[in-house]
């Protein structure tokens, strides 16, 4: 199905005529907020657009994008121009939109398999500022995002508090987390996009049932080297020691259990780099969510697993997302 999948070209935003003019710029912030879900507080870094500091009485849709592992919230806006690209999609004409980037360790977004030595983390990091941060209690980083963070966002900025106006999107680990937590909290985000996502965890899973362990997916022996064998004490902490609780988080299980029950399924916005390692696994992503009937928007473009692909890309999941969460603007009372 996916052979007859062109590949797109990458838009240069600053050939555009409204790039060449003086550009409306956003705001950058660094923010801080409490979650109840990892008993921790954590840093996120939001992007307000340029209206946004003079017209007070307008509310934006929030789009949620997600670092991937070794990352922070820092990412998006130093390594991927985030501000930068939205500026000129908003000189553009894209509709005007937030966006929030929270940290989420190498936490793949889910809540873990067995819990973290939080005493042990606040002794060793007693001296730096870093304990309240890093140190986590509960590691329940889904909850942590569609509640924690969704709610501090909606109680500081003026946002459009509904899931039709708010996304979520990532790179790698945060493309896995960003379609997980969407499938997984409908209530709380109705679109998702992955670049270069992680999306066939099952793939380097403890010994899947006839397969030897981390090579499920023969295609996939570049990947199951860098992902599955060199880190598998790691992802067992996360996922689980077995298949089977491997399986109740991978994407495509969770995707069919909702067609199922035929409950509401996220839009869904796909790509991947054709030198990517991680290219089968998303086409096996979105074979599987096919054979379902589930639509989904998928692209491959020429590039690695790195940011000169993501920096090259951004701009296609952000426009894909505001056509879909950015309504015309209510005005507050």
């Amino acid at each position: 199905m996916l052979g007859g999948l062109a590949a797109a070209c990458v838009v240069t935003l600053a050939s555009h005529p409204a790039a060449a003019q003086e550009l409306r710029q956003g705001s950058v912030v660094t923010d801080t907020a409490w979650s109840q879900a990892l008993g921790a507080s954590k840093s996120l870094v939001v992007y307000l657009p340029p209206s946004y500091g003079t017209d007070r009485t307008r509310r934006y849709p929030v789009a949620y994008y997600l670092h991937g592992t070794g990352g922070d919230e820092t990412n998006w806006v130093k390594l991927g121009g985030m501000a930068v690209v939205m500026d000129s999609l908003v000189a553009a004409g894209m509709p005007e939109m937030i966006v929030a980037m929270p940290d989420g360790d190498d936490s793949y977004y889910t809540t873990y398999n067995v819990l973290l030595d939080a005493a042990g983390c606040r002794r060793m990091l007693a001296p730096t500022a870093n304990a309240d941060r890093d140190c986590v209690a509960w590691p329940h980083y889904d909850d942590y995002v569609a509640y924690d963070v969704v709610r501090h966002l909606d109680a500081k900025y003026r946002t459009q508090a509904a899931a039709a106006n708010r996304a979520i999107a990532g790179l790698s680990m945060g493309g896995y987390g960003a379609v997980t937590l969407a499938l997984n909290n409908p209530k709380t985000f109705s679109v998702a996009a992955s670049h270069s996502g992680v999306l066939s965890p099952l793939e380097f899973a403890p010994a899947p049932v006839g397969r030897a362990p981390f090579t499920r997916s023969a295609g996939d022996s570049t990947a199951a080297a860098g992902f599955g064998a060199r880190n598998a004490a790691r992802y067992r902490v996360i996922f689980g020691a077995d298949s089977s609780s491997w399986r109740s988080r991978d994407p495509a299980t969770i995707a069919s259990r909702i067609v199922d029950r035929g409950a509401p399924m996220p839009a869904l916005f796909i790509d991947c780099g054709t030198a990517d390692i991680f290219l089968p696994q998303n086409r096996a992503f979105v074979e599987a969510l096919q054979s379902r009937n589930v639509p989904v928007e998928y692209r491959e473009w020429a590039g690695a697993h790195n940011w000169t692909y993501w920096r090259a890309h951004v701009g296609q999941s952000l426009r894909w997302i505001a056509a879909r969460i950015a309504a015309p603007m209510p005005r507050s009372r």
